[in-house]
């Protein structure tokens, strides 16, 4: 008797496609129902990281984020197995520059733990 196994691969296009579209559901749906993000900043140092815990969380926090008069372009993506690493690159109306790089476990194809570091211009 033989067994199959398949592994479902993380889809960086559809990353790629809701970034550019600030689609927090198509983002969302890249995300486990109980993912966890960490995010590092400037208001949030690595010792007390923003945590973002939940499905609900990660809506609102994707949400606020696609709300805003800002574009976002994923720059460079890299999946192996269960980790995915990616950075973006993304620009206000007024010209400020932010940009994040994510490093992620990756579970069933979707994102189940994500650590963040974003800085921006000024």
């Amino acid at each position: 008797m033989s067994t199959t196994s398949t592994t479902t691969r993380f889809d960086a296009e559809a990353l790629r496609r809701g970034l550019a579209a600030r689609d927090a559901s198509a983002v969302l749906a890249l995300y486990t129902d109980d993912a966890v993000i960490e995010l590092v900043d400037a208001r949030n140092t690595p010792s007390a990281p923003a945590r973002i815990e939940g499905r609900e969380a990660i809506r609102a926090h994707l949400e606020d984020v696609f709300g805003r008069d800002l574009t976002h372009e994923l720059d460079l993506v890299a999946v192996d197995g269960d980790t995915l690493g990616y950075a973006t690159r993304c620009r206000y109306a007024d010209g400020t520059n932010v940009r994040c790089s994510s490093m992620a476990e990756l579970r069933d194809g979707r994102i189940a733990r994500e650590v963040g570091v974003q800085a921006w211009d000024g």
